[in-house]
């Protein structure tokens, strides 16, 4: 099975470019909106750690967002509780995948988990910033000071760049990026015997 892991900046649409590959996606923050939502043990061990601000379940992200931008301690108490769970149901998707040929991986903290494994393909998305902004403005319940909480976590950009093998510069038209992602399968494919496609190559 070939690991495709996508990497890029909060609002580049990382996931927007996932779905393109046609192969199954493991998306971590929907996975997480459904702990919030079904999973009971979460909201306990939550409720346990921060509560003051975990009241009821289901989980709300409103009462979540307060207790990040209380303290940066709430937001590692957080990730450490969400992190093993997240894990756990994508091991669920891999074994329930493990036919396939490729997987792709939308998990956001992908390299600073250390969820990666040594043989993931990686691909970063690039974004304009002007069009990362007016993506992430015309989400519900927008924070600023909550999306610079998530970026100090979160390693440079041009770190998890320079460890990507392809780089996607993201125009959001669909024509364009199943382009680019046909052309990455291609060479993933052509060479998956031998070490060429681990150059950085960049499509745009």
């Amino acid at each position: 099975m070939i690991r495709i892991g996508i990497l890029g900046e909060i609002g580049s649409g990382k996931s927007y470019v996932a779905k393109k590959f046609g192969y199954p996606v493991f998306n971590a923050d929907d996975e997480v909106v459904k702990l919030y939502k079904k999973d009971k043990k979460i909201f306990n061990k939550l409720k346990k750690k921060i509560p003051r601000f975990i009241t009821k379940f289901p989980v709300n992200k409103i009462e979540v967002s307060r207790a990040i931008l209380e303290n940066k301690i709430n937001l590692q108490k957080i990730i450490k509780i969400v992190h093993e769970e997240v894990k756990r149901k994508m091991k669920i998707f891999l074994k329930k995948n493990k036919g396939q040929k490729i997987i792709v991986l939308d998990i956001p903290l992908l390299l600073e988990n250390k969820i990666n494994e040594k043989d993931d393909i990686l691909v970063f998305i690039k974004s304009k910033k002007s069009e990362i902004l007016k993506r992430l403005i015309k989400r519900k319940n927008f924070n600023k000071k909550l999306l610079q909480k998530f970026k100090k976590i979160q390693l440079p950009l041009d770190y998890k760049k320079n460890k990507s093998h392809y780089i996607i510069e993201n125009d959001f038209k669909t024509k364009t990026i199943k382009k680019y992602v046909n052309n990455i399968l291609k060479h993933i494919l052509d060479e998956r015997n031998n070490s060429r496609y681990r150059n950085n190559r960049s499509f745009s």
